[in-house]
């Protein structure tokens, strides 16, 4: 494909030299992957630049290169002639822009879904998924458990654990255009909008689920985290608010200039859509819904109150396409759980394992207090310290889950390049006086088997934390993992994975970091 420059109004062009209408076959922002007659975008990240790789991309037959940076690309086109180098205001900007019009524009074509909140994206946007799919509308998914169309997960690798960078979003949608689906959902992470990657998508359908600390590694502030999310709503046809988040809904409420559909737990709230009356049973949990003066009772395969509100905002975007709530509750009695997300296992002896990745210390109090609704003997949770994100937040998960289970069980998720026994004493910093048993594991296999070794008949079992991607992010290599894989094994061939049994309990003096 041809790419006219001078066509592509949202490019911020400063200069272009070499042919001004160069052939692309493809777009990367990784030198590595260039192949010929490939556009290259050199983006300035927090450890490279990608302006030192321009000689590469064209050693592997790069035929336009695209920056920021006017004096290399400029000593660059001397050398090129034959070259065309674009130079922009914004490379990420441009790179979403010119990926747009390569791939034909297809997002147009797409009901495209946009989660944002700091927790609980991965899980409405799945429901939104599964709901628009029995609904009849062919719904792929782009988030954290991978890239998936309407019945498989996609082959494709993801370029960063959330949004996926704004080249790979508009190849996935070219995808399932082409696979006849027609409608996307996606988590949209605070960094993705601060970077671009969603730059130039109008959302049919943006919903917010919450805001709390997060990511400060990133945005240094709250105020800049906040701001960032605000972005989605700005670019939006119709904003799903929960009016029971003092973070966010009211700063969405005052700068949103299109359709708001509001949702809330609160009956005084005069919320579009009112969910209450939530009750759990073995297989699930019913709640009620207020819309529209009309009352509903939803049941669902479900478990977790807090998913009761997430299915209402599902609902909610449902309901902004014209679908009829008689329609939606109807078919939510087949609803699947998300990956991950409340994902309940049941084991021997009426032992339930549930996977929630729960990783700010607000997400896991709400996933405690949950369980706790499900009948047990014991609880025994498994906690971590994330290597790749603020150290800050360590002790607060300690907090967060002191005095809510018989068993705490304290280990690393991607650990990156520190130690794991210095993520470890950050989080166990946060305890104080802890009354039940604390446990350590080097590992997140080794925590999961612990939690494992730890519980007996009728137990519940809860791994949270992080582990994104089906890996482990360690000094730089991706390690594959799966918590599911682990309590598998660990009752078909559970000798196989016994560990050393010393104690590894709570010292008596916490650690001072």
């Amino acid at each position: 494909m041809r790419i006219p420059f001078d066509q592509i109004s949202a490019v911020s062009l400063i200069r272009l030299l070499g042919p001004d209408r160069p052939f692309i076959t493809g777009i990367t922002y990784n030198s590595e992957h260039v192949k010929p007659q490939f556009a290259f975008v050199a983006i300035i990240g927090e450890n490279t630049d990608g302006h030192t790789y321009v000689n590469q991309a064209i050693e592997a037959g790069a035929s336009v290169i695209i920056g920021t940076d006017e004096y290399i690309l400029i000593q660059a086109s001397k050398r090129f002639p034959d070259v065309t180098f674009a130079v922009v205001e914004d490379a990420r900007e441009a790179m979403a822009h010119i990926s747009s019009y390569f791939y034909g524009n297809i997002q147009e074509r797409l009901i495209k879904v946009g989660v944002t909140g700091t927790n609980g994206k991965t899980t409405v946007a799945t429901y939104v998924q599964h709901l628009f799919n029995l609904l009849h509308i062919p719904c792929g998914m782009l988030g954290t458990t991978g890239i998936w169309k309407s019945d498989e997960k996609m082959n494709i690798h993801k370029s960063t654990p959330t949004t996926p960078m704004s080249v790979d979003i508009h190849h996935i949608f070219h995808e399932l255009h082409r696979t006849h689906h027609e409608a996307a959902a996606m988590e949209v992470s605070s960094i993705a909008l601060d970077q671009k990657r969603v730059a130039g998508i109008q959302f049919d359908i943006a919903i917010h689920t919450n805001l709390s600390e997060e990511h400060l590694e990133y945005h240094k502030t709250m105020e800049h985290y906040k701001a960032s999310k605000l972005l989605l709503f700005q670019q939006a046809s119709v904003s799903i608010v929960n009016l029971d988040d003092s973070g966010l809904a009211e700063d969405i409420l005052q700068s949103a200039s299109n359709r708001v559909i509001t949702y809330s737990q609160n009956l005084q709230s005069e919320a579009d859509l009112i969910w209450t009356n939530c009750h759990h049973y073995e297989k699930g949990m019913m709640f009620t819904v207020y819309y529209e003066g009309e009352k509903y009772t939803v049941s669902v395969p479900l478990y977790g109150e807090h998913n009761a509100g997430n299915l209402t905002a599902a609902i909610a975007s449902a309901l902004s396409l014209g679908i009829s709530m008689e329609e939606i509750v109807s078919v939510l009695p087949e609803m699947k759980q998300a990956e991950g997300r409340f994902q309940v296992i049941h084991a021997p002896d009426n032992r339930k394992v549930v996977i929630d990745y729960a990783h700010t210390p607000v997400a896991l109090d709400q996933i405690l207090k949950e369980v706790r609704h499900i009948p047990h003997n014991r609880l025994i949770a498994m906690i971590a310290g994330i290597g790749i994100r603020d150290f800050g937040k360590m002790p607060k998960m300690a907090r967060a889950a002191q005095g809510k289970a018989d068993t705490v069980v304290v280990t690393v998720d991607h650990p990156g390049d520190h130690e794991p026994n210095d993520i470890i004493r950050q989080v166990l910093s946060g305890f104080h006086q802890p009354k039940e048993q604390v446990i350590t594991a080097e590992t997140r296999k080794e925590g999961v088997i612990k939690a494992l070794q730890e519980s007996g008949p009728n137990d519940i079992i809860l791994l949270t934390s992080g582990c994104i991607n089906g890996c482990q992010i360690v000094k730089g290599r991706h390690i594959p993992h799966s918590d599911e894989n682990i309590v598998q094994a660990f009752f078909q061939k559970p000798k196989k994975l016994l560990l050393p049994q010393e104690e590894t309990t709570m010292p008596t003096a916490m650690p001072t970091i």
